[in-house]
């Protein structure tokens, strides 16, 4: 197990880290009562690092990552991406949701082009790269399928390719895939893993399912209760493929890592 964090100064003698969370915290005000649910969480993401947070049910995971997407403005401390501080929308991100939000009319290459269509790449361009994402991401042939027609596998790899069409450094993940069955968790996490390792992206991946976490993850994190602290982290080091969802579960030191992070949840939700 390594530290929690580690400190700003140390962050920034490197070359800059894609993002920094400097004491981050934030309350909301519910029923004429304040509810603190960030309580001063720093930490970092390096770049072509896979970030697991896990943490007990309800303890701020989402408010989190909305927070460093400038959905919602922290009370106080800082995020710098790439070295700089940011107050509102950051770009080069890229933000997953668990449900798919495609849009039912237009098709999966439609929904897949919405962003570089709104950024103005000229039409040729944007349909090559939509495709080959499509391709790689198993739905050749569906290009031309609304979503209505497609199973829910299909239609969260569609927006997987959304969110990846738009070339991003850094991804945020919410519980992605959460809502599949398990065989095709497996098919689509190997996916994104090989695309997100093949591209040096940096993802923070946000879970309930430990398994997954230390599966896909490089570093996984533990939050406490709110107000929600980094309890532990831990450095994930399997023998196997790395995009190879089944091989990762099989290494040796898998069902070690996944129990210990189960006892820190069981403590942190008490």
């Amino acid at each position: 197990m390594r530290a929690a964090a580690i400190s700003l100064n140390d962050a920034e003698a490197a070359s800059p880290s894609p993002l920094v969370v400097d004491h981050v915290s934030k309350t909301y005000e519910a029923a004429g009562q304040l509810v603190p649910v960030i309580g001063d969480l720093s930490l970092t993401l390096a770049a072509g690092e896979i970030v697991a947070i896990v943490g007990p049910s309800g303890c701020g995971k989402t408010t989190l990552l909305n927070v460093l997407c400038g959905l919602i403005r922290p009370d106080r401390g800082r995020i710098l991406w790439h070295g700089r501080e940011t107050a509102g929308q950051p770009a080069g991100v890229g933000y997953m949701l668990q449900k798919d939000l495609l849009f039912a009319w237009r098709t999966a290459i439609g929904n897949v082009l919405l962003g570089l269509e709104i950024r103005g790449v000229p039409a040729g361009e944007a349909e090559d790269r939509a495709r080959v994402l499509l391709d790689q991401l198993g739905l050749h042939g569906f290009a031309d399928h609304y979503p209505s027609t497609l199973s829910g596998g299909m239609r969260q790899r569609v927006a997987l390719a959304r969110t990846l069409v738009n070339d991003p450094d850094v991804l945020l993940l919410d519980e992605p895939f959460a809502a599949l069955d398990f065989q095709t968790k497996l098919l689509i996490e190997s996916d994104t893993v090989k695309l997100v390792r093949d591209g040096r992206r940096s993802v923070l991946l946000i879970t309930h399912d430990i398994e997954e976490a230390v599966s896909v993850a490089d570093r996984v994190i533990v939050l406490s209760q709110r107000p929600t602290r980094i309890k532990a982290a831990y450095d994930i080091a399997l023998e196997s493929d790395r995009t190879d969802m089944i091989a990762a579960r099989e290494s040796a030191g898998f069902s070690d890592y996944v129990r210990r992070i189960w006892g820190d949840l069981e403590v942190a939700r008490r």
